[in-house]
């Protein structure tokens, strides 16, 4: 636990304990021609499928009975994904679709500004949902003043809407919105590693889906997004990264995390 390890993610879940995580979150590559340093991110279709079958049922073993599982994907492949993580005998409980403004730019189709996030459980009866730390006031609150607005707010949507120019905070008091941006290449939030989840939206799905002490799993670490939230919210983490130089500066990222800790 509390660490970074480098090389095939597939491998590397082989060695971790069945049934020890109690959150998963998984970024995988799109398989749309992102520039990685070291991955292969145009396979076949069916290469990449057999592949994406692989992986998350090698996550699903190592899941707490009770344990949660997010993939974020883009539109090529969420159908499927849905379709395996259906047959491993997942249970979903949201599709939650993220919209954000600062799209991607095409030249022959509608502009790319959204994608997904796969939400499934183990067990639909038994799972971490840690209502109290994302409810949000209703607009029955802060709108109409309809005394039947429960007093302590609502969950917030299944639809994220990601938006650049919002404050820092991320959360607005008044909104059951995620208005989190896109991290883009001005973002002082930048790693330099080519898809960077924004981390309020990690931290979110952290607070909401596991406890303190809890493991928390990224078998593709990437920026190391997944592992700074559980870092700073008191979760265990454990990380898997193909890529040497990716996973040194996750590292580096988890180690500054300790030395504000102790400035603060």
């Amino acid at each position: 636990m509390d660490q970074v390890l480098t090389g095939d993610c597939l491998r590397q879940l082989a060695e971790v304990p069945e049934g020890s995580v109690a959150l998963a979150f998984a970024d995988p590559p799109f398989n749309i021609g992102y520039e990685y340093d070291v991955y292969n991110d145009r396979k076949s279709r069916a290469d990449y499928l057999a592949w994406t079958s692989s992986w998350l049922e090698a996550v699903r073993r190592v899941l707490k009975s009770d344990g949660s599982f997010y993939v974020a994907i883009g539109d090529e492949y969420v159908a499927e994904l849905k379709v395996r993580l259906d047959a491993l005998g997942l249970t979903m409980r949201n599709w939650i679709v993220w919209h954000y403004t600062f799209g991607v730019n095409c030249k022959r189709k509608f502009n790319r500004s959204h994608a997904h996030i796969l939400y499934y459980v183990m067990d639909p009866k038994h799972y971490t949902f840690n209502a109290a730390a994302v409810r949000v006031p209703s607009a029955r609150q802060t709108t109409y003043a309809d005394r039947r607005a429960n007093p302590v707010g609502k969950l917030p949507d299944d639809t994220w809407v990601l938006r650049p120019q919002e404050d820092e905070s991320f959360f607005r008091a008044d909104s059951d919105t995620w208005y989190v941006p896109r991290v883009c290449g001005t973002f002082k939030e930048r790693t330099g590693h080519p898809c960077q989840m924004p981390e309020a939206v990690l931290e979110r799905i952290v607070a909401v889906s596991s406890n303190p002490d809890d493991l928390v799993l990224d078998p593709f670490a990437g920026s190391g997004t997944t592992l700074a939230a559980a870092k700073r919210l008191g979760r265990r983490y454990l990380g898997i990264e193909l890529s040497e130089e990716y996973a040194e500066c996750v590292r580096q990222r988890l180690a500054e995390i300790g030395e504000q800790r102790k400035e603060a």
